[in-house]
C-alpha cells in the first residue's frame, strides 16, 4: 500500500467541489419537493446535511494535518484502495473482495491483493467498513475528501430518518428534536468520516425509523420491513452491541405503550412481569444459543472482553487520555457494579480541568453540556415531576432505556477518552431527546434549556 502520511492530494481538491455541486443540486431539488416553504422540516434540511459534509472533511483535514496521518480513517480507506486495485484486472475480482468471497490464502488474489490487507481481510467488522468504502470509491476515483463527503451524505440520511421518526411524533419540538439529531458536535464530527461509526450511525438512523413504522404505523409493507432487517443486519455486521442495547429498549418501549391501554392496574402489573420475566429469559437462551456467533460478546465473555479491551486501550493511551474506573473484576458481576461510574464517564466526562489537548477540550464542553442540562432537569422541574414525566412518556422511556444501557457499554470497555468520544455517540441523539422533551414539556417552549440561569 501507499504511504499512509499523505492521504489527502491535490486531486482530492479539484473533484471536491464537483461532488459538493452534485450533491447540493440534488439535495435542493429534494427539500423543495418534499418540504415546501413553510414546512416545519424545511429549515434543517440543508443544515443537517451542511454539518454532516463539513464534519467528513473537518475530521479528514484533522487526521491529515493535525495528526499528521494514521489512523482508523486512513486505514479503512487504504484497504478500500486495495479493493479497488482489482477493478482494473477484472470486475469479477474486485466483486469477488467487495463480497468478502476469496480466502485469505487464494493464490489469485493473495499476492497482490490479500496480502496487503494485513489482518483487516480477516477482522469481518472491519472489512464490512472497507468494502462499504471502495464502492464508494468507484465513483469518486477512490480519493479520500469526496468519497469521505459521500459516506458523510449517506449518514445524513440515516440521521434525518431519526430526525424524522421524533419529529413525527413530536411535532412541538421540532426544533429541539433537530438541535439533538443534527448537530451535536461529536456526533457531527465522528459520525461523518470514514469510520465504523458512521456507518453505524447511518445503519442506527433508519432502523430506528423502520421499527417505528412497523410499530407506531402498522406499516407491514414490503419496504418497512426489508429496510429495518438491511438495518439491522449492517449494525450487526460491524457492531452488535448497539443492538444489544437497542433490542431491550424497544421490547419495554412496547410494553409501556401497550400497557397504557390496559385499565387494570394489576393487568398492566401483570403485562410488564411476564414481559420483563419473558424478555430476561429469552434474551439468556439467545445469548446461550447464538454465543459462537456472538464470540467476544456473548453473555459468558462480555465482561472478560470489556476488562481486556479496557484494561489495553489504557495502556497503551497517552498521558491525561485514560481513565480509571477503579479496579474492576472481570465477571459480569463486577461489571455490573462499576454501573454508575461508566454511565457517568461516557455521558459527562472529561471534565474540563481532565484535557490535555485540544480535541479532548472539544470533547470536555460538550460533555459538561450535558451534564448541565441533566442538572437543570432535575432541579427545575424536580426528581418526582421528572419521574413523571418519564413514566408517562414510553417514547422518552425508549431514548433513556437505550441510551444508558449503551453509556454503560462503551464506558466500561472504553478506558480512553479519544476512543470513547467516538463509541459513545450512538446514546448522545437518544439521551438529548430524553433530556429536551422531559424539560419541554414541563417549561414553555421560549424557555431555553442551555441557559445557566435555573430561574426565570
Amino acid at each position: 500500500m501507499q504511504d499512509s502520511n499523505q492521504f489527502i492530494t491535490l486531486l482530492d481538491y479539484l473533484l471536491l467541489p464537483f461532488y459538493l455541486g452534485i450533491i447540493y443540486l440534488i439535495a435542493i431539488k429534494i427539500r423543495d419537493s418534499r418540504y415546501p416553504p413553510g414546512h416545519k422540516w424545511r429549515p434543517y434540511f440543508l443544515p443537517g446535511l451542511t454539518a454532516k459534509i463539513g464534519g467528513a472533511i473537518f475530521i479528514g483535514l484533522i487526521y491529515q494535518y493535525y495528526y499528521g496521518g494514521g489512523g482508523d480513517t486512513v486505514n479503512y480507506f487504504r484497504h478500500a484502495e486495495v479493493i479497488n486495485w482489482s477493478f482494473s484486472e477484472s470486475f469479477n475480482k474486485w466483486l469477488n473482495l467487495i463480497l468478502h468471497i476469496p480466502k485469505w490464502y487464494d493464490p489469485a488474489y493473495y499476492g497482490k491483493y490479500i496480502s496487503q490487507m494485513t489482518w483487516y481481510y480477516e477482522g469481518p467488522t472491519e472489512y464490512v467498513v472497507c468494502s462499504i468504502i471502495a464502492f464508494l470509491g468507484i465513483f469518486t476515483f477512490t480519493t479520500y475528501l469526496p468519497t469521505a463527503v459521500l459516506l458523510g451524505t449517506l449518514a445524513f440520511t440515516g440521521m434525518w430518518a431519526l430526525f424524522r421518526t421524533f419529529a413525527t411524533q413530536y411535532p412541538l419540538y421540532t426544533k429541539q428534536i433537530a438541535i439533538c439529531v443534527l448537530y451535536i458536535p461529536s456526533t457531527v464530527m465522528w459520525g461523518s468520516g470514514i469510520f465504523k461509526d458512521t456507518v453505524c450511525m447511518f445503519g442506527l438512523g433508519w432502523l430506528t425509523y423502520g421499527v417505528f413504522r412497523l410499530i407506531i404505523n402498522r406499516d407491514f409493507s414490503f419496504g418497512a420491513i426489508a429496510l429495518t432487517v438491511a438495518s439491522f443486519y449492517l449494525i450487526v455486521s460491524i457492531k452488535v452491541y448497539i443492538v444489544m442495547a437497542f433490542l431491550p429498549a424497544l421490547l419495554l418501549w412496547v410494553m409501556f405503550s401497550y400497557s397504557q391501554k390496559i385499565r387494570s392496574a394489576f393487568g398492566r402489573f401483570l403485562l410488564k412481569l411476564l414481559v420483563v420475566g419473558g424478555a430476561a429469559g429469552g434474551f439468556l437462551a439467545i445469548t446461550a444459543q447464538f454465543a459462537s456467533s456472538l464470540g467476544k460478546y456473548s453473555l459468558e465473555n462480555v465482561a472478560q472482553t470489556s476488562y481486556v479491551t479496557s484494561t489495553y486501550i489504557a495502556s497503551v493511551s497517552d498521558e491525561g487520555s485514560a481513565y480509571d474506573l477503579g479496579t474492576m473484576d472481570p465477571s459480569f458481576g463486577g461489571m455490573i457494579k462499576k454501573f454508575p461510574q461508566a454511565v457517568v464517564v461516557s455521558l459527562f466526562r472529561p471534565y474540563i480541568w481532565e484535557t490535555r489537548k485540544v480535541m479532548q477540550m472539544l470533547n470536555a464542553l460538550e460533555a459538561a453540556m450535558f451534564l448541565w442540562v441533566t442538572i437543570k432537569v432535575l432541579l427545575t422541574i424536580g426528581p418526582r415531576r421528572t419521574w413523571r414525566t418519564i413514566s408517562a412518556d414510553p417514547t422518552i422511556q425508549f431514548c433513556l432505556i437505550f441510551a444508558i444501557i449503551f453509556a454503560f457499554a462503551v464506558g466500561i470497555s472504553s478506558g480512553n477518552f479519544g476512543a470513547l468520544s467516538r463509541y459513545r455517540i450512538p446514546a448522545l441523539p437518544f439521551y438529548g431527546i430524553a433530556m429536551m422533551l422531559i424539560f419541554y414539556k414541563n417549561n414553555s417552549l421560549d424557555k431555553n434549556i442551555f441557559s445557566l440561569r435555573l430561574r426565570g
